[in-house]
């Protein structure tokens, strides 16, 4: 049943993002985004539909095929399944989602047998685009690049590897537009990741009082309930994006560690499920791996400074809404697809 809703579900979540980018609404703690549907009596959000149905699209095609994704051509559907959801979540823009996306397509080309090497040429571009802010890593990465396709040029098509240059070429060369097209608020985040103190009233607001909050939690907390920043709306999106920050003060160093154990045997049991799993079940079991571990790694990073602040929730802790309820039906796809209780 998973298999055959697949691809109707999939074609019904691209159609919901297409009408959400003319339709639908910001909320509260998306401010200037447009990714909610409203109906009347609810509110909810396509993209978190649209990850699930990816997943099932993405876990669909790759177990139909016979042979491993071995060769960069191979990985060029899988992608394109991905990227037309991503593309449109990107259009409303919603950053923090379009992570999950590429969480949840390396994490399936990975189960599904692609060389790691060829996973991270396809991830190059990236790579290229966060190091052209300066021309001088972005050359010596772009040399190492070329070093990496010449190791396997009896692996990789001249197509292949004229495409790897060329992609990281055009990323390197419209990294100025593109960081210019940004809105004033999006620059600023990236800015203020690289150095609160730019505008502590402003963008660094967010990091500045999260960090803080965590600070102050030291070792084990100030109780739960009792935290300062929290009671007194210092700390923002306290219920959604930066709860994990109301960990750090009320139940200090201990509590964020035991939080993340938690998190750690979650995704644990997801891989030793997936192990244990049919090719198209292990394929889901892992794309909601993956999109788990990106929410987890940015959330919580951002709440710290590791990473640059953007609006992703945490799995089962962060208040309500489609994110909550969409980690519930994809922890039941989970058990379900393997016929597991």
């Amino acid at each position: 049943w998973f298999e055959w809703v697949a691809i109707p579900a999939y074609t019904v979540s691209v159609v919901l993002l297409v009408i959400t980018l003319f339709v639908g609404t910001g909320s509260g703690t998306a401010a200037g985004v447009k990714s909610f549907l409203d109906l009347g009596f609810i509110q909810f959000q396509p993209a978190e539909l649209a990850k699930l149905a990816t997943i099932l699209a993405l876990a669909r095609y790759l177990a139909s095929r016979q042979e491993d994704p071995t060769t960069l051509r191979a990985l060029v559907t899988p992608a394109a399944i991905v990227g037309l959801p991503l593309g449109l979540v990107l259009l409303q823009p919603d950053l923090g989602t379009v992570l999950a996306f590429v969480g949840i397509l390396f994490a399936a080309l990975f189960w599904a047998g692609a060389p790691i090497g060829f996973l991270i040429l396809l991830l190059s571009p990236g790579i290229s685009l966060v190091l052209s802010y300066n021309a001088m890593i972005w050359a010596g990465f772009f040399l190492v690049l070329i070093g990496s396709l010449y190791l396997f040029r009896y692996r990789l098509f001249l197509v292949e590897s004229l495409s790897v240059i060329l992609a990281n070429l055009a990323v390197g060369t419209v990294s100025t537009p593109l960081w210019n097209s940004l809105a004033e608020y999006q620059q600023n985040r990236i800015l203020v990741f690289l150095d609160p103190s730019v505008d502590p009233r402003g963008a660094g607001y967010h990091l500045v009082q999260s960090m803080v909050a965590i600070g102050s939690g030291g070792l084990s907390g100030k109780g739960f309930t009792q935290g300062t920043q929290k009671a007194f709306d210092f700390l923002p999106e306290q219920h959604t994006d930066f709860i994990f920050s109301v960990i750090g003060e009320e139940l200090g160093f201990l509590g964020t560690g035991f939080a993340l154990a938690l998190f750690a045997f979650i995704l644990y049991r997801l891989v030793r499920m997936a192990e244990a799993a049919d090719p198209f079940a292990g394929l889901v079991i892992f794309g909601i791996f993956g999109a788990w571990l990106v929410h987890i790694f940015v959330n919580v990073g951002m709440t710290v400074g590791m990473v640059p602040v953007t609006g992703i929730p945490l799995p089962f802790v962060s208040y309500g809404g489609t994110f909550l309820l969409m980690s519930w039906v994809g922890d039941a796809m989970a058990t379900r697809v393997t016929h597991e209780d």
